[in-house]
């Protein structure tokens, strides 16, 4: 009995397993790059907790020059922030769905007029909100700032009522503020401290950094890919 023909080499098998290939390891070594940002954020986050707060006129003035100000403690001086109109931003804290309180705070900065102020959370269960009456009463705001986190494909259309994304120039033009600086100022401090409500949230105090463990596990993925496709073959050339 003539034996069976040895099977060809898989050319489109390994095409597919080449192409699946080039996708795992390129998720793996995005994410080793990943752990390489967030290692630094995490450094300039720990250093930021020990730094002194300074004031925030400088830091701005400092922007036009390539300054990276994200994450820089700083301290302003707001006219009527504590009675300021405020747009709602939804968040959520804690597994706690909510709104960030964001107001207009006037800076004495060459180049920016104004700063957009997250001055806390407030949740849903809670329907009242701070009094808005025109003032001139200075509040001392202690926070961070940061830069704003643009939107994706999946968050809604920001409403009057309800924002979803941080859009600088629409919130300040909401909020009738003169030449605003690119950065949110995160509150640390609260502005009504006689409403306990808001509660200042500038920064999570727990980042993850898994991506160390994400990255082996596409590099793990990987070589497991590898090691079926070796056996494959050999057992084709077995056969």
């Amino acid at each position: 009995m003539a034996s069976e023909p040895r099977r060809g080499f898989p050319v489109g098998l390994t095409i597919a397993v080449a192409i699946a290939l080039a996708i795992l390891v390129g998720l793996g070594t995005w994410q080793l790059q990943r752990l390489t940002w967030k290692q630094g954020v995490l450094a300039r986050i720990a250093a930021l907790q020990a730094a002194p707060a300074q004031a925030v006129e400088p830091v701005l003035e400092r922007l036009p020059a390539g300054a990276d100000a994200d994450f820089t403690r700083v301290t302003a001086t707001c006219p009527g922030l504590g009675s300021a109109a405020f747009l709602e931003l939804y968040s959520v804290r804690n597994g706690q769905a909510g709104s960030r309180l964001v107001s207009a705070c006037r800076v004495l900065s060459g180049r920016y007029g104004s700063i957009l102020v997250d001055r806390g959370f407030v949740a849903d269960t809670i329907s009242a909100r701070p009094a808005v009456v025109a003032s001139d009463t200075p509040v001392v705001i202690t926070g961070v700032l940061r830069k704003p986190e643009p939107g994706n494909a999946f968050s809604p259309p920001n409403q009057p009522g309800r924002w979803y994304t941080r859009d600088v120039a629409a919130m300040a033009a909401a909020l009738k503020a003169p030449q605003p600086a690119p950065l949110f100022l995160m509150a640390e401090t609260s502005s009504n401290p006689e409403w306990r409500a808001l509660v200042p949230a500038p920064i999570p105090t727990d980042i993850p950094n898994r991506h160390l463990e994400y990255a082996l596990t596409w590099y793990g993925l990987a070589g497991a890919l590898l090691g079926v496709y070796a056996a494959m073959l050999l057992r084709r050339r077995k056969v």
